[in-house]
């Protein structure tokens, strides 16, 4: 990929997305950046960019948006956190309509290549019952039993890139993400993920002198969470390869929400009482990426600890609170 590469960067204004558009722009390159969201209300919004509003829900829109680009970044998705995709479904599978008019884009405006951003979600429920997760392969995601709702949505798109390739010739990869977090993200709202979370929840009792946290579930169930810097290393990494079936991107770090919470006290400076709400949504029991095969095809996996990330990831979201800066109003210009 040369400095003059057109690049189409879609979920622009959500947390990936915004920093993905970021990395191209210091890297020299083209990039066109799109969300259905008002830009106002993007996460991050550079300045150097072609900056579109479109609904990629519609095929004329994935046109406009692929049109004289050579490279696709697909990211756009209606999804948050676990609060979120299990009481959403449907909006999670209408999804589907973006990533099926976004390949059709691709190759009727000639694109050379076509990334997809799937998700952990895809492997199969009964792979994920324990806390004691050994890490999920590739070939975990079948006989098929994905997240409801989400989850399908995201193994139906892998296979619309891998039939795309096949019988069209688009060169499309496919990374699955496992629990993305950073600087630059929703922490409240209902839509953020646990490491976002649990820092609001952290500072709040902070500030407040409450003392007490909530958490969903038992605090027992196991994740592995990756910081945005490795995940903009190997999308970027994926996308430049040969590797035409689905990888994992994700940290083989696991740890239970109550580490997690350990951690964010731990930075915070604050021990705080546990309340725990078995009725929230928890998803699965365990969940951790196994790396081998990344390490196979890259001689590379995300390696960043989970105490250094989450301290970066702290202290902006702590800035932002304290300045009662909203997740809506918080944005860049490169």
């Amino acid at each position: 990929m040369s400095n003059q590469t057109h690049i189409l960067v879609t979920g622009a204004g959500g947390f990936i997305g915004g920093h993905l558009v970021a990395a191209l722009l210091r890297q020299g390159h083209r990039v066109r950046a799109v969300d259905v969201k008002p830009q106002w209300q993007w996460y991050q919004r550079f300045s150097g960019a072609d900056n579109r509003t479109l609904d990629l829900q519609q095929k004329e829109n994935c046109i406009q948006a692929v049109n004289g680009c050579d490279w696709v970044y697909n990211l756009a998705a209606d999804m948050g956190g676990m609060g979120f995709i299990e009481n959403n479904k449907a909006l999670c599978m209408l999804s589907v309509l973006i990533n099926t008019h976004m390949l059709m884009a691709a190759r009727e405006c000639g694109a050379t290549r076509f990334f997809f951003s799937s998700s952990a979600c895809v492997y199969a429920g009964y792979k994920q019952k324990t806390t004691d997760n050994p890490g999920l392969k590739e070939e975990d995601a079948y006989p098929a039993d994905p997240e409801d709702g989400y989850g399908w949505e995201k193994l139906f798109s892998e296979r619309m890139c891998r039939h795309f390739h096949e019988d069209f010739g688009l060169e499309t990869r496919v990374a699955r993400f496992h629990n993305v977090y950073g600087p630059h993200g929703t922490f409240d709202g209902g839509r953020e993920k646990a490491p976002a979370a649990i820092c609001r929840k952290v500072i709040q009792a902070k500030l407040s002198g409450t003392n007490e946290i909530e958490i969903w579930g038992d605090g027992l169930q196991t994740r592995s969470f990756m910081y945005i810097d490795d995940c903009l290393h190997g999308v970027q990494a994926i996308m430049q390869s040969d590797i035409h079936e689905p990888v994992n991107l994700g940290s083989a770090e696991m740890v239970s929400i109550n580490q997690l919470v350990d951690i964010v006290e731990e930075i915070a400076g604050v021990h705080l009482d546990r309340r725990y709400n078995l009725s929230a949504p928890k998803g699965v029991r365990g969940r951790s990426s196994d790396n081998t095969r990344i390490r196979q095809l890259l001689g590379w996996e995300p390696s960043i600890p989970l105490r250094v990330g989450m301290e970066k990831t702290y202290a902006w979201i702590y800035d932002q609170m304290i300045s009662g800066s909203s997740k809506d109003s918080v944005f860049n210009r490169y």
